[in-house]
């Protein structure tokens, strides 16, 4: 069976969808809380509101936690990346080895899965992360340090506001 439920945040409400083999999807908080709901269905069609078995508790507590400021990992929350294409997934693990309050540039996630000169398709990996904040794409930035590219709900002030939460050490990028 396939679930989801919406859950609070300091960034408002996200949702989180699961299976037999651990966490499907992660929704960033859409407009409103049926934005929300249809985002994470469209990922997830057959999955029911319910809710949350132990381990995607645990997701949702790690998850605000991270998001309220307290350090965490959230390299325990097992992930479901049957669907997602092999490239993709080497670049969410070395997404999801960046600490929090680190970054790195689009260019190094590339040559840490060895392929160096790969930033264009590492950001188009990451643009397409059915996982955020589990797998930490808001920590990726252009070669210049630049917030580009972040995809999700509200776009680079989503981005801004989560690395500001973490604490990353680029503060002029929070002027």
């Amino acid at each position: 069976m396939h679930g989801y439920t919406l859950f609070d945040t300091t960034l408002g409400r996200c949702a989180i969808g699961w299976g037999p083999r651990g966490i499907l999807a992660v929704e960033l908080p859409g407009r409103d809380d049926q934005a929300t709901r249809r985002r994470i269905r469209r990922a997830i069609p057959d999955a029911i509101e319910s809710a949350p078995r132990p381990d995607v508790e645990g997701a949702i507590v790690a998850i605000t936690g991270l998001l309220e400021g307290t350090p965490g990992d959230l390299g325990s929350v097992v992930l479901d990346m049957t669907d997602v294409p092999e490239f993709n997934r080497r670049v969410y693990e070395a997404a999801r080895a960046i600490p929090p309050g680190a970054t790195l540039t689009y260019g190094e996630v590339a040559e840490r899965i060895g392929e160096r000169g790969a930033a264009q398709a590492v950001g188009q990996a990451l643009g397409s992360n059915p996982f955020p904040i589990v797998v930490p794409c808001h920590r990726v930035l252009a070669a210049d340090g630049a917030l580009r590219g972040f995809s999700a709900p509200g776009g680079i002030a989503t981005k801004r506001r989560m690395l500001a939460i973490e604490g990353a050490l680029a503060p002029a990028l929070f002027d």
